[in-house]
């Protein structure tokens, strides 16, 4: 119950204050905990990220999967992998993750979200090898990178709608996996 709190808190102060705003004093604040007792729950907060990652970016990435699964065909997949994921960027949690991306880590949480965004890549595989990629994972990995440059945009809060990122995102995945 109060690890689930202190999560929430943590999501919260990364969504409204990077990874600056994640401190213990500042999650003891939140929860009404006392400092001494969030380091009963995490050793540091690289282990607040980590714990974060892994309950967090599982979700994130079933409602991908699911929106995949939903879609008919592989553009029509790669359609709905890069879609759902801009569609997610308001989401806490990803906020979170974003916010936790761009912190400085320690090597132990920089591992655990590579390997979860290999995770993400690899769902997008099988429809870039339907399309006829030679390498589909290295196409996977490029294409993970115009969402990401996509995400980056919505979450600096940039001139364009979120929506038209959203679209250009979509209409330039779709291009480039055409070939």
């Amino acid at each position: 119950m109060q690890r689930a709190a202190l999560l929430e808190a943590a999501r919260t102060l990364l969504s409204e204050g990077g990874t600056e705003a994640l401190t213990f004093p500042a999650l003891a604040e939140r929860t009404g905990l006392a400092r001494s007792s969030v380091y009963e729950y995490f050793r540091s907060r690289a282990a607040v990220v980590e714990e974060l990652c892994a309950v967090d970016f599982p979700v994130w990435a079933a409602e991908v999967e699911a929106a995949m699964e939903r879609a008919d065909g592989p553009e029509a997949k790669i359609e709905a992998y890069v879609r759902r994921q801009l569609a997610l960027v308001g989401d806490r949690r990803h906020r979170a993750v974003v916010a936790i991306s761009a912190g400085e880590l320690d090597s132990g949480a920089r591992e655990k979200i590579r390997a979860a965004h290999g995770g993400l890549i690899a769902m997008v595989v099988e429809a870039l090898a339907t399309l006829g990629h030679e390498q589909p994972r290295l196409s996977a990995v490029l294409l993970q990178g115009v969402v990401d440059a996509a995400v980056r945009r919505i979450e600096l809060g940039a001139a364009e709608d979120p929506e038209r990122i959203t679209e250009a995102a979509v209409a330039m995945a779709l291009r480039g996996v055409r070939g």
